[in-house]
């Protein structure tokens, strides 16, 4: 309930910056242009982020007759789900992830590496962690706080064009912010729709371990699969779009220092910790 509570607060804040970035670059006409993108961006993302994500990453569905869709349907019935669509992906770096509008429309992909580095106890962890996203709806919530956050980083981005070529010199004071409002709004907003969305994107994460040790019973078999998909990834990425990042079950690719901040998955020994915690 509390880490329900903390993304539904999450989700307002990035939603409420959206609107307030379109407020203070044109008014109440930007502000409507802020809610109908984000409208519209979201509608897409609802009904084609799954087609497009499987294109991007040449993913191959496979049928009943292979290992990994028998795994994923006999977790899918201890989790009560419906079986979802299941994907190979070809490339040598571990990890896996869950994508589709609901649990009826979902589908859950592997890579190929993933699958040779892991045993059969560790992929099931796996497995059921992608389930639990499905079953707790966290592709929908993640999509849309992507797509929020993408919308504010292209409004800023259009209001610093306007600026640069003068789209804005007209106004007065009435009709929008000052130059200085202006200027903040395109630096700060983008920072602070990424921190939000990498936030709501880690608390889904612990979410989605602590479910998966329902599922199978055990926390133990992911949290061997998870160290060693870290070891795995850094000794070779993936060569994922960032924007896809936060679906994946490990971040492919590593961000140190300040970067860290914008993370969309905690540290693996923290989630380790939390996982095995809770038995």
């Amino acid at each position: 309930m509390a880490n329900t509570f903390k993304t539904a607060l999450l989700l307002g804040l990035l939603s409420a910056l959206l609107l307030v970035i379109g407020e203070l670059l044109g008014g109440s006409n930007g502000l409507l242009l802020a809610f109908g993108l984000a409208v519209a961006m979201n509608f897409g993302s609802y009904w084609f982020s799954d087609k497009v994500v499987l294109r991007m990453y040449r993913a191959r569905a496979v049928g009943p007759e292979h290992p990994l869709h028998q795994m994923t349907e006999r977790l899918a019935r201890q989790a009560s789900l419906p079986t979802p669509r299941v994907y190979v992906i070809p490339d040598d770096s571990p990890n896996a992830f869950a994508t589709g509008r609901n649990p009826q429309h979902a589908a859950v992909a592997a890579t190929e590496g993933i699958l040779r580095l892991l045993a059969p106890h560790e992929l099931e962890g796996v497995i059921a962690h992608e389930l639990a996203h499905v079953k707790h709806r966290d592709i929908l919530i993640s999509s849309v706080a992507a797509t929020v956050a993408a919308t504010i980083m292209m409004v800023a981005r259009m209001a610093q064009f306007a600026a640069i070529f003068g789209g804005f010199g007209g106004r007065d004071d009435r009709d929008g912010g000052s130059p200085l409002a202006l200027l903040a709004t395109i630096i700060v907003g983008p920072l602070a729709a990424m921190l939000i969305q990498a936030a709501i994107s880690r608390s889904r994460e612990f979410a989605a371990d602590r479910g998966a040790a329902q599922i199978v019973g055990s926390p133990y078999g992911l949290a061997d699969a998870l160290r060693k998909i870290d070891a795995g990834a850094k000794r070779r990425p993936l060569d994922a779009n960032p924007a896809t990042a936060h679906m994946f079950i490990m971040k492919p690719f590593s961000g140190r220092g300040v970067l860290s901040l914008f993370s969309t998955h905690p540290p693996t020994e923290q989630r380790i910790r939390a996982l095995l915690g809770t038995h």
